[in-house]
């Protein structure tokens, strides 16, 4: 178990149907890397190995979802489904669970695919895990403005 004091790994999560991007934090909570793409299981009992594996093998302390919000801020069917799988998840994992406004992330995961000359074909390869990536860096950049408020 983590030490008072030490470093929190963080795990960033962007929810779809098929698909989640995953992002990690490095141990200082200053960086954001991207992770991979998981692709949920019909077995939820491999679902739940692979992402026990995953938060031990990572030294996970914490995990952010990305929450889909419309944009006038009100939460539709596809926040209930976060909203179900973040309970399925931190139950999975005893991880605590922060939901992230993930509005416009995946507009922005497109542009910077674009902006470095990734093919169409493949941007939906990246593009989970890019907004996983913009959903952890916006969070980590929250975390320091809290600390360095005058």
């Amino acid at each position: 178990m983590r030490r008072e004091g030490t470093p929190v790994r963080i795990l960033a999560i962007d929810f779809g149907d098929r698909n989640i991007g995953l992002a990690v934090s490095d141990q200082l909570g200053l960086t954001a890397q991207p992770l991979g793409t998981y692709r949920l299981k019909a077995l939820i009992q491999e679902n739940k190995k692979y992402f026990q594996d995953l938060v031990n093998q990572h030294d996970i302390q914490e995990i952010v979802i990305g929450f889909p919000l419309r944009m006038d801020g009100s939460a539709g069917s596809r926040a209930e489904k976060t909203r179900e799988f973040a309970a399925w998840l931190e139950k999975a994992v005893d991880r605590p669970i922060v939901f992230w406004d993930e509005r416009l992330t995946t507009r922005e995961a497109i542009q910077a695919l674009r902006q470095q000359n990734v093919r169409r074909k493949r941007n939906k390869s990246y593009e989970d895990q890019v907004s996983a990536v913009i959903i952890l860096a916006a969070y980590l950049e929250s975390r320091r403005s809290e600390f360095h408020v005058s």
